[in-house]
C-alpha cells in the first residue's frame, strides 16, 4: 500500500494540478480531468503512452474514451485516496498531452 502524502505536499500538488485543469473530489479524494484531442487516433496514442507509464509505476487510472475525449479519474483505492502515485501520474498525463 502507498501512503498518502502529508498535508503540505498534498495541498501544493493539488494547487498545481487544479491550475492545470484537474478537479479534486474531496469526498472521494480523487482527481479528475477530461483530455480532448484532435481525433480518435491521437487520443488512443496518448492513452497508449499513458498506459506504458502507468504499467511501469504499477498504478492504473480509471478512464473512459469516446472518440477524441478521454475522461480520467485518479485515486489509490487501497490507500483510501490520493497518493504520490496519483499525483505523479497526473503530472505525467499532462506532460504526454503536451
Amino acid at each position: 500500500m502507498t501512503d498518502k502524502p502529508d498535508a503540505a505536499v498534498h495541498g501544493a500538488a493539488l494547487a498545481r494540478l487544479t491550475a492545470a485543469g484537474w478537479t479534486h473530489d474531496a469526498d472521494r479524494d480523487a482527481l479528475s480531468k477530461t483530455f480532448r484531442f484532435a481525433d480518435f487516433g491521437t487520443a488512443f496514442g496518448w492513452m497508449t503512452r499513458v498506459a506504458l507509464a502507468a504499467e511501469k509505476a504499477d498504478h492504473h487510472p480509471e478512464w473512459k474514451n469516446v472518440y477524441n475525449r478521454v475522461e480520467v479519474t485518479l485515486t489509490t483505492h487501497d490507500a483510501g485516496g490520493l497518493t504520490a502515485l496519483d499525483l505523479d501520474l497526473a503530472g505525467r498525463m499532462d506532460e504526454l498531452a503536451g
